[in-house]
């Protein structure tokens, strides 16, 4: 029997306003597994009325009384490994060693969140007036729209949010169509147990066809003062405009065309091992998945062997078997889609080394292409999924050259055993993230982590995340008397 959830809005489960639901579908089987609430317009603007509500008192909670919430739910979220796994096989095809890594890295992100908000914020500022002290010092926004993805749900659905309440703000997250229990439910459900005030955390599912009037009504609330948003660069290129419009802040990360340098000290047999966890974790549905793998023309010959022979024998199909590693892509259409781009750069005169054929419903096996052209949409579209392109290269300038040559910047891994050799590699790539003998796949929730160019702006992550969802105001306090002209 399939789950039923509601809205959350002002700390209650209500359905839309308008009585329609969604539904929410199992990848692998094409079974409905949930039935969510439908939202409209209208329990938009609910939201954002919760929301509005609780945001003086929560801004006003004693710091360590908000410490304490998130402290308490990041243990609440590790204890739910096993319903999580559960949850992200059958919303998004999610293998059991991934979803566990999801509850890991998102307990850590409350945790990280709990220790901003007792971290000093703020400045004393030197002031050109005998007897004045100036202060710069930060304070939240007031309500912040979030948009939660589907594709590390846990993850980037703690971190669509964690940062925005540590600071103080209250927030509305409108969740995937894709996956909305992983990405924005569960994680209200664990701060809710935690002793989340009402409304300070307030979730929108709704049924695909209405995501654009729905995320339009969000930004557009003149009481939604700030933006984030995690997911493809063609729709982040949408609600960057709609937030720049109404001239609210956005923290924007996009998609990534990310590269793989393996360098001509690196060691081959670490390289192929780095490298096919960099691509085909999640079944290469990652942000910073690698897309380009760049081998020096010396190694070449011996890390493709190696390298088609792992991929070659990595398991495909059921999430919910213990040996599988490449699991069935978030629908049937995406693995339609990927299937479609190695079929046009075959076309184009690129060589299948591995894998390709049709997809088994939402289940395409691991591929490696080599000699994709740049005429092939491939080259430089972001595959999210199984696939990746291996190329050569003659020396570091040819190695930076090709890398760079994408409108995107996330991620890149250079893989070498010479760290000095790797680390002058790496400042010429122009991303936001750069792993030097690791591949493109890494995050750290105290680490600046955003892109630049079409990977988007804005910085998530440690203190980055909390001042990019708070505002510096300048503030003088005058000791003496002052003296006017007139």
């Amino acid at each position: 029997m399939a789950i039923t959830r509601e809205l959350l809005i002002g700390g209650k489960d209500v359905p839309a306003a308008s009585g329609r639901t969604a539904e929410d579908v199992d990848p692998y089987t094409g079974e409905v597994y949930a039935t969510v609430a439908a939202a409209g317009p209208e329990d938009v603007t609910r939201a954002v009325d919760a929301a509005d509500a609780a945001f003086e008192q929560w801004a006003a909670l004693a710091p360590f009384a908000r410490r304490t919430i998130f402290l308490d739910a990041a243990g609440l979220l590790e204890a739910r490994g096993d319903e999580v796994a559960e949850l992200m096989a059958r919303e998004a095809g999610g293998t059991r060693p991934w979803a566990l890594f999801n509850v890991a890295l998102a307990a850590n992100i409350l945790r990280e969140a709990a220790a901003a908000i007792t971290a000093p914020r703020g400045e004393v500022l030197s002031a050109q007036e005998e007897g004045v002290l100036g202060l710069a010092v930060r304070e939240p926004l007031g309500v912040v729209a979030a948009f939660a993805p589907w594709n590390a749900p846990v993850i980037l659905g703690a971190r669509a949010v964690a940062a925005p309440l540590a600071a103080g703000n209250t927030v509305v997250v409108k969740a995937s169509e894709d996956a909305p229990i992983a990405c924005a439910l569960l994680i209200a459900d664990v701060l809710r147990e935690a002793g989340l005030p009402d409304g300070v955390l307030n979730v929108i599912t709704n049924d695909r066809e209405d995501a654009a009037e729905i995320a339009e009504t969000l930004i557009a609330d003149p009481r939604v003062r700030a933006v984030n948003f995690t997911g493809s660069t063609g729709v982040g290129r949408v609600i960057g405009t709609h937030a720049a419009s109404h001239l609210k802040p956005a923290v924007l990360e996009l998609g990534g065309k990310n590269a793989v340098l393996v360098l001509d000290d690196a060691d081959v047999d670490y390289a192929v091992d780095a490298v096919t966890f960099g691509v085909f974790m999640n079944s290469g549905q990652i942000c910073m998945s690698g897309d380009r793998i760049l081998v020096h023309e010396s190694l070449a010959e011996e890390f493709t062997r190696k390298f088609t022979a792992k991929v070659a024998s990595l398991r495909a199909g059921d999430p919910g078997h213990p040996h599988t590693v490449v699991g069935p892509l978030v629908t049937a259409s995406a693995a339609r889609r990927v299937a479609a781009l190695v079929e046009d750069a075959v076309a184009k005169g690129a060589t299948v080394l591995t894998g390709g054929g049709e997809p088994d419903g939402a289940v395409h096996p691991a591929t490696v292409l080599t000699g994709v052209p740049k005429d092939a949409e491939l080259y430089y579209a972001e595959a999210f999924g199984p696939v990746c392109v291996v190329e050569t290269f003659t020396d570091d300038d040819s190695a930076v050259a090709v890398a760079n040559d994408t409108d995107n910047g996330l991620t890149c891994g250079v893989i070498t055993e010479n760290a000095t050799h790797g680390l002058a590699v790496a400042r010429r790539i122009r991303t936001g993230i750069v792993h030097i003998n690791d591949q493109s796949v890494a995050d750290e929730p105290h680490a600046p982590f955003g892109g630049v160019k079409a990977s988007g702006y804005g910085r998530f992550g440690g203190r980055w995340g909390v001042e990019a969802f708070s505002s510096t105001r300048w503030m003088t306090i005058a000791t003496q008397q002052a003296h006017y002209p007139f």
